[in-house]
């Protein structure tokens, strides 16, 4: 899965053939006409409401690829933390938590010699020891 380039469009596309429902279930549920259907089908970018109004109708968290993105391809801040301005207004999380399909995609990458350690770690800033780490368990697991 490619988390560079999200268009995603095709993605709920893809799910809702998936999960075959059908489309007087999809226009009922959004409140839309079919003609809308398939624009967001050919969509690259679509609406937050939206999205999570697409997110709860086919039981996937859409946003999670978003989030992939930032955490494969936003450096990390160059800044001290504690100069970091903190707000109660909107919630603040960790950028160093990495789902399993992260994992799996930057493994991947490595197993099937797409790239290597090196390049991972420059490319997606993931630290030396973090990549080993996974690796390791990798090894682990397969004897």
């Amino acid at each position: 899965m490619l988390y560079k380039d999200i268009h995603i469009g095709h993605f709920i596309k893809e799910r809702v053939e998936e999960k075959e429902i059908t489309m007087e279930r999809i226009c009922n549920f959004l409140n839309r006409d079919e003609e809308f259907i398939e624009k967001v089908y050919h969509s690259k970018s679509i609406d937050t409401d939206l999205l999570l109004r697409w997110s709860k109708l086919l039981e996937y968290d859409f946003f999670r690829l978003y989030s992939s993105h930032l955490i494969l391809y936003a450096p990390p801040a160059a800044v001290n933390k504690n100069d970091t301005p903190k707000s109660d207004k909107i919630p603040y999380f960790r950028k160093n938590i990495y789902t399993q399909e992260i994992k799996d995609f930057i493994i991947g990458k490595i197993l099937s010699g797409e790239m290597t350690h090196n390049e991972i770690i420059q490319e997606y800033s993931i630290p030396k020891s973090t990549l080993h780490r996974w690796l390791q368990k990798i090894r682990n697991n397969n004897k």
